[in-house]
């Protein structure tokens, strides 16, 4: 069954310092574009993820969070003392420097409470103790957290799949089904562009020769003739129909079906000359484009 390339998965990793979160969403994509939208998973663990989710989702855009929730008397930041002493200086010398406000006014501690405040929200003063979220120890409960996101994530976008094959191959049996109708107007067709060669000659006041004429007609009829685009266009049907099957990533491959789909009706509907024809011809067009847009989250 195929599998659709939207899907979520969220898990814990209850570790001694804290709860780890992670959270996998994933839209369709050409290619797997991994991004880790974290700095807490240790840098040497950061290939063996990518490859991890490279593996189990195949393609997609691909997005890893990352959240920490630290225990009931675990400190969670602390203060990077030489960053804050660095602003601290640099404040206080441009404001001696450019003589914008007294010295006096630095010392004042109301005014230590509201520069120190600032401080803190400038960068990286404030230490998110990242380095001790995850030790050695720790990484095979990451892990599992990690496989028990993925598992619900695969879960999810097999659900999807089901749906959208139910979608696509429905569509593919209403076009076919409206290709019946067309072939049920070909008798029609051919009888009204006959008629209407037959009254273009009467306002002439032509006598074409009958043999000539009948070969003429012939001719003439074959530039219109659908019958090709038929037999191609069901056995494109069909083809669309044994890959979402048998192919585990059909995707790509139903895209290009797609095309050649789409060329046949174009070419009926280029035929036609025939109203009640071309109205079956734009039908089949929107079924294909909703069938287009389908299966570009199809795996």
């Amino acid at each position: 069954m195929i599998q659709s390339m939207t899907g979520y998965g969220k898990a814990e990793a209850q570790l001694a310092s804290g709860k780890l979160t992670l959270e996998i969403r994933t839209l369709n994509g050409k290619s797997a574009d991994i991004n880790i939208k974290s700095s807490l998973l240790p840098k040497d663990k950061d290939l063996e993820v990518r490859k991890l989710l490279a593996d189990k989702l195949v393609r997609g855009t691909i997005d890893l969070f990352v959240s920490f929730e630290p225990a009931a008397g675990q400190g969670a930041h602390s203060i990077n003392a030489d960053a804050f002493h660095d602003y601290w200086k640099s404040v206080v010398s441009a404001l001696d420097r450019e003589t914008i406000l007294p010295k006096t006014f630095t010392k004042d501690p109301g005014v230590g409470s509201i520069l120190a405040s600032s401080f803190l929200r400038l960068p990286d003063v404030v230490d998110a103790r990242k380095a001790d979220v995850i030790g050695p120890e720790e990484w095979p409960l990451v892990a599992q957290a990690l496989d028990s996101a993925l598992e619900q994530l695969l879960a999810y976008r097999a659900q999807e799949g089901r749906a959208l094959y139910a979608d696509v191959t429905s569509r593919v049996a209403g076009i076919l089904k409206l290709y019946d109708q067309v072939e049920s107007l070909e008798h029609e067709r051919m009888t009204t562009v006959r008629e209407k060669l037959g009254r273009a000659l009467e306002d002439l006041a032509a006598k074409p020769n009958p043999e000539r004429f009948e070969q003429e007609m012939i001719f003439y009829l074959e530039k219109y003739d659908i019958n090709e685009e038929k037999v191609r266009l069901r056995q494109h049907c069909k083809y669309f129909m044994e890959v979402i099957d048998s192919e585990s990533y059909p995707g790509k491959k139903l895209g290009f079906i797609i095309q050649e789909m789409g060329r046949e009706i174009n070419t009926t509907g280029s035929k036609a000359n025939h109203a009640g024809i071309q109205q079956l011809v734009v039908r089949m067009k929107d079924e294909l484009e909703k069938i287009r847009e389908q299966s570009m989250n199809i795996l």
